[in-house]
């Protein structure tokens, strides 16, 4: 096997493990640790503590430690968030919350970084176009990694479903389900029963040891990059100063088409952040128990995961302007829907009916927002993208950070009202393309996209 190919599966598989254990973590949060909100405080402080890192370490990490040693200390940051749920308190999940969020940005930067120059080294060898050889190796990547969101909510729907302690569910309290949630800690009083702390610690030694074996596989079989390759690495390397990095990311703000981006972007964060934060909580586990909560969410990252593939060979032919409205349409209608809707353990398939048409939505969202922001901003991608992470991960936060203040029917109305927000401002983005430059290029310089659509899931 080529050994460029044999790196990009060590880190893909890498991944993997790391994330599906993060991945079903995070659906289960808010699920999980209820009591005072605690669970979306935690993911709140966790994309805030994103924020801060995005903006500072990655460079300098790697270019202290390198992209290999910088991938498997960023690991170790999910590691410790494993170990903070198994005694989850404020003074344990808070804590790790941040060394998470700290490690997050510098993990994704060191792939991007590593993949980048392989793909360029092989390229180089082989006598074939550079891009073309990347693009290769991140769909590989993305192949192999998009599975983790099914494994990790697989696993955990299936060890809570071992519990004993499953109670019938009276009118009563199927009425504190939905939009119009009683404000209560509807993960006790409906539902099941909490899981056992026996089932609880198995999901989370199961977890944990999915993140360890995800470090091991880096340390033991991912190569250094090589000295030969020092001037490649040189090139992706070399970033402005701390302070020069920082005030680039804001001076891009003088660009009127960044500042009419900002609502889309800061709401997928919101989108996200309340399926994982609010639909998981007061309509499936309200409704149907907490084991129920993986299945949903397997049915939302095998949506998501297809419909990215299908929309990125798409949009070519149908262009982002009718892709945007059919994720604006669809969110709109599910929005409606769960607005009026009155959760039911009788219509199991409605349950799943949400997160898939979710999913959609979402693909279209991470997908053409991301290739939005390349073609728009070629020239100044580094700040563009820095944007984009830092508008998303506030929108993570203002939804994770209100969960627990808000009844969930003026959830859904923010939700709505930033999504016609959205769509007004990036309809002004469009005309001002389309006045200024009538020629505008289609899709250029995928590669650049393509990295980045996965870092704002953590």
């Amino acid at each position: 096997m080529n050994r460029n190919l044999k790196n990009v599966l060590v880190i893909s598989f890498g991944f993997l493990l790391l994330f599906t254990a993060y991945g079903g973590l995070q659906s289960l949060q808010s699920s999980l640790h209820a009591e005072e909100g605690l669970g979306v405080a935690s993911l709140s402080v966790l994309y805030a503590a994103l924020i801060l890192s995005s903006m500072f370490l990655p460079p300098i990490l790697i270019k202290k430690l390198g992209c290999k040693w910088t991938m498997a200390g960023s690991m170790c940051c999910y590691i410790a968030f494993s170990l903070g749920n198994f005694y989850a308190s404020w003074y344990t999940l808070i804590p790790t919350s941040v060394i998470l969020g700290l490690g997050g940005a510098p993990l994704w930067s060191a792939k991007c970084t590593y993949l980048t120059i392989a793909g360029n080294a092989y390229a180089e060898k082989a006598g074939k176009k550079g891009k073309d050889i990347i693009n290769q190796y991140f769909g590989v990547f993305f192949l192999i990694f998009q599975s983790s969101g099914i494994w990790g909510n697989l696993i955990s729907s299936l060890i809570f479903s071992q519990a004993s302690n499953k109670v019938e569910i009276s009118e009563e309290n199927l009425a504190c389900c939905g939009a119009y949630d009683c404000m209560t800690d509807t993960t006790n009083t409906t539902g099941s029963a909490e899981p056992s702390n026996s089932l609880i610690y198995t999901l989370l030694g199961i977890y944990t040891a999915s993140g360890v074996l995800a470090v091991l596989l880096i340390v033991i079989f991912l190569d250094q990059i090589k000295s030969d390759q020092a001037e490649t690495e040189k090139e992706i390397l070399e970033t402005p100063s701390f302070w020069s990095t920082f005030l680039a990311t804001f001076q891009h703000l003088k660009d009127k088409r960044q500042c009419l981006l900002i609502p889309l972007t800061m709401y997928s964060g919101f989108e996200q952040g309340f399926l994982s934060g609010d639909y998981t909580k007061t309509y499936v586990t309200c409704a149907l128990g907490i084991h129920y909560v993986g299945y949903a969410m397997i049915c939302f990252s095998a949506v998501n995961s297809l419909c990215s593939l299908l929309f990125g060979r798409i949009s070519q032919f149908t262009g982002r302007k009718l892709l945007f409205a059919l994720a604006t349409v669809t969110n709109t209608a599910c929005i409606i829907a769960l607005l009026l809707w009155k959760p039911h353990p009788k219509q199991l398939a409605v349950f799943f009916i949400f997160p898939a048409l979710w999913g959609l939505s979402d693909a279209i969202w991470q997908t053409q927002t991301n290739g939005l922001y390349g073609i728009l901003f070629e020239k100044h991608k580094e700040a563009a993208f820095a944007n984009y992470r830092l508008w998303e991960s506030f929108g993570f936060v203002i939804a994770f950070g209100y969960s627990t203040k808000l009844q969930v029917y003026i959830k859904l109305y923010i939700l709505l009202s930033v999504l016609v927000l959205s769509m007004v401002t990036y309809g002004v983005v469009e005309y001002l393309e389309a006045k200024s430059s009538p020629g505008t290029p289609t899709a250029t310089k995928k590669e650049n996209v393509g990295p980045l659509t996965q870092e704002t899931h953590m």
